[in-house]
């Protein structure tokens, strides 16, 4: 994949992430009565955060294996560059323990909610820093593949229309999927 090709998958994936990760974080703030909601969207966003991970990984290994248009198309600021490992495993940690929190023992549950939440608050920090550095070349590239001349522009349009579309209904499966599993939580929620 060429670098402008990356750059069109990971600022349309980032586009859809930011207003998934919107509705999300109004989920936080009443998390006990939105905790369905909460739960859905966070299972719709693990397979666009998988796109995302693998995109931002493959121009870091493009990169750093020397390949002359990475090269050419220079880094991040250094600032995002430092930043992005932490980003990338912050967002890792949070999926993976709510993840573990909704299907792993009951057992920990408490552990699990320690690391999610805990997690959580260093991930916001650092994505918020990664989000308004990214900001004004997401909203400037995020669209580029999703008009009528995309295709002629650069190739590949359709495939990643696709691979974002794909994991939006792969996403929403696994919300649908997951959703029982929350009642067990309703019913601690509820208990007096």
């Amino acid at each position: 994949m060429g670098v402008e090709a990356n750059q069109r998958l990971t600022a349309s994936t980032a586009l859809i992430l930011l207003i998934l990760l919107t509705v999300e974080g109004v989920t936080v703030l009443q998390v006990k009565s939105l905790l369905t909601l909460h739960v859905f969207v966070g299972m719709l966003l693990v397979p666009p955060v998988l796109v995302k991970l693998g995109s931002t990984l493959w121009r870091f290994a493009k990169y750093y294996a020397g390949s002359a248009d990475y090269r050419q198309n220079g880094p991040p600021p250094v600032a995002l560059r430092v930043l992005g490992p932490f980003v990338a495993l912050l967002t890792i940690v949070v999926f993976a323990s709510g993840i573990l929190l909704l299907l792993g023992p009951t057992s920990l549950r408490t552990q699990f909610l320690l690391l999610h939440k805990a997690s959580f608050v260093l991930w916001f920090v650092a994505m918020t820093i990664h989000v308004l550095g990214h900001f004004g070349e997401t909203l400037r590239i995020s669209t580029r593949d999703w008009s009528s001349r995309a295709s002629h522009v650069v190739a590949g349009s359709k495939n990643r229309r696709r691979a974002l579309s794909a994991s939006l209904v792969v996403g929403l499966i696994l919300a649908f999927v997951t959703i029982p599993h929350v009642g067990s939580w309703l019913q601690e929620v509820r208990r007096p």
